[in-house]
């Protein structure tokens, strides 16, 4: 095993624009490299455009963390007009980004990571008695009969038996780093299809406030939507009855299903909490704002920064600072007018691009050159990982209690120490118990809204400021957000009423960029080192520590002709 280089070419699920290379030596990851395999050109298409347009444009980048590219869009450009709008419509994104993670975060464990550590093939050996008898033990969900688990059990019969297994195709079953108990893995099935159907329900939310699912319709200023509620084409009480039952189904299922699934899989995978850990630096802009969003203090998620793992202390963050964030393209395929060593706060970004790297299929990449279309940020020289971890680890250190409680509980019942919190298992667990929080958090920004109809504030937009011929000759401005996958951060300038820059910084940007000029690894690169590697020619472990980020990158990378060609257009919007 000694020295030999492995590739995992496509990573995610979601889609397979990410390539890992690591070096192994002795059954462990010694050194690991993380390729964006496309160009990301979104920003070249902005320039000229109306501010007002890009959420619309911005939102498209991604249609699996849909809503949080427009949100992030219309913050920008409310910022660099000094636009405010009304509690109702910041209510009303707040329930939409609750409906994002909810749906998001229950997605990424059933359908993107749990076959990782779920064994689809053992099910088949599992006593339906049994699972009911697990499942009524950790929870008081109602699928919980022996028959309906044989149920499940017969349909992944039927698929083995046909030699095709469907949509659990291509997985590494038998590997023997899998360790559940075949009982386990057919409750991880089950809620699989289960979690199949339920994800698709509570995105309806998006389509009562944005008009549809994916890309709901945002608006500079507030929301699109009116409230009425004697209207029938309005946002009225049918509508809101329908937000309510869908938040409460949706609190029922994490509690009942998410949360006990995750409690009941980690004590069998605890060597995890030791394996994955990676950077020490964390980074989060934070978001649900609780006094508008102007007033970072009202965050439920805080803002900040964490470094050295020292959870008591929080770093303030400003991403306006032109000292804090800055991208470099050391070993990223684009171009600076100042040459690849210089670095460039996102308001002076650059979108250059002239390839002259290999060209797939090739073996290796050339690690010691540029090999990646994502580029490097840095927060204030630091390389910082970003996603579920580094908010709850952000909430934590700023004392944040609901985040300090679940975690304190959680941590408590399965007997186990803060650090392992530094791991592949606390990143998994990260999610879940962020998800827990959404869905109380849902339910009372539910009720404000509720609140403040009553008392006859119906407004969910603010017409100040839309006019362009009241704007500056030029403005500036930044848009932050959380995205599920991590800190999120659209920045635009604007002259003339017109677009003359826009730079996005993303998550899996922060997460999967390439080394720095320091060669400093990213959060994905140094999360690898260590890992052990039981069988190369199926790299499991790899494949668990990298989804435990959830990568997505399609905002990261984005396909662009070199020559600025008209290549396809859907009529979506």
């Amino acid at each position: 095993m000694n020295g030999k280089r492995i590739v995992v070419d496509p990573v995610t699920r979601i889609e397979g624009h990410l390539r890992i290379e690591a070096e192994v030596e002795n059954g462990k990851i010694v050194d690991a490299w993380s390729a964006g395999t496309m160009v990301r050109g979104i920003e070249t298409i902005l320039k000229g455009r109306d501010p007002r347009d890009a959420w619309a444009l911005v939102g498209r980048v991604c249609g699996v963390c849909t809503s949080t590219h427009s949100l992030t869009s219309v913050r920008a450009v409310e910022d660099a007009l000094g636009i405010k709008v009304p509690p109702n419509a910041e209510l009303i994104r707040n329930l939409m980004f609750h409906t994002l993670y909810l749906q998001d975060h229950v997605v990424h464990f059933y359908h993107l990571h749990a076959l990782d550590w779920v064994d689809v093939v053992s099910a088949l050996k599992a006593d339906p008695n049994e699972v009911s008898r697990i499942q009524r033990s950790i929870s008081k969900w109602s699928k919980s009969s022996p028959g309906y688990f044989k149920d499940v059990q017969d349909r992944i019969k039927k698929f083995v038996a046909s030699g095709q297994l469907g949509i659990f195709a291509n997985g590494y079953w038998g590997h023997k780093a899998y360790k559940l108990p075949p009982e386990i893995n057919l409750l991880g099935v089950a809620h699989y299809l289960e979690a199949l159907e339920w994800q698709k329900e509570v995105v309806k939310i998006h389509t009562i406030f944005g008009g549809k699912h994916p890309h709901p319709n945002l608006v500079v200023g507030g929301m699109p939507c009116s409230i009425n509620l004697n209207e029938v084409n309005a946002i009225n009480m049918e509508r809101l009855n329908l937000v309510h039952k869908l938040l409460k189904e949706a609190q029922e299922f994490v509690s009942q299903v998410y949360i006990p699934d995750i409690m009941a899989v980690a004590p069998y995978y605890l060597d995890w909490a030791g394996i994955g850990g990676g950077l020490s630096n964390y980074l989060a802009y934070g978001d649900l704002p609780t006094g508008g969003y102007e007033d970072v203090k009202s965050f439920r998620l805080p803002r900040g920064a964490v470094l050295d793992r020292n959870l008591n202390e929080v770093q303030e963050v400003n991403a306006k600072d032109m000292d804090q964030i800055k991208e470099g393209i050391g070993h990223s395929w684009y171009e600076y007018s100042g040459g690849d060593d210089v670095t460039l706060h996102p308001f002076d970004g650059e979108t250059k691009f002239n390839y002259t790297g290999p060209k797939p299929p090739y073996e290796h990449l050339d690690v010691d050159k540029k090999y990646s279309w994502i580029k490097t940020p840095r927060w204030k020289g630091h390389a910082m990982e970003v996603g579920p971890l580094s908010r709850m680890l952000v909430g934590y250190a700023a004392k944040q209690p609901d985040i300090v409680g679940i975690v304190n509980d959680t941590l408590g019942a399965l007997k186990l120490p803060a650090t392992v919190l530094f791991s592949t298992l606390g990143r998994t667990a990260a999610r879940a118990l962020e998800s827990s929080l959404i869905s109380g958090w849902a339910l009372d920004d539910y009720q404000s809204l509720i609140n403040n109809i009553k008392n006859g504030d119906e407004r969910t937009f603010n017409p100040v400021s839309w006019e362009p011929s009241s704007w500056p000759s030029t403005a500036q401005g930044v848009g932050l957000t959380e995205a599920p996958r991590g800190a999120l951060a659209h920045f635009i300038k604007i002259k003339d009423q017109k677009i003359e820059n826009y730079q996005l910084v993303v998550p899996t940007t922060w997460n999967g960029s390439p080394r720095d000029a320091k060669g400093q690894r990213s959060a994905f690169e140094a999360s690898l080192i260590g890992t052990p590697v039981a069988d190369l020619e199926q790299p499991l472990e790899i494949i668990r520590t990298i989804h435990s980020f959830d990568p997505c990158l399609a905002c990261a990378v984005h396909l662009y002709s070199e020559k600025g060609e008209h290549v396809h257009q859907l009529n979506t919007f």
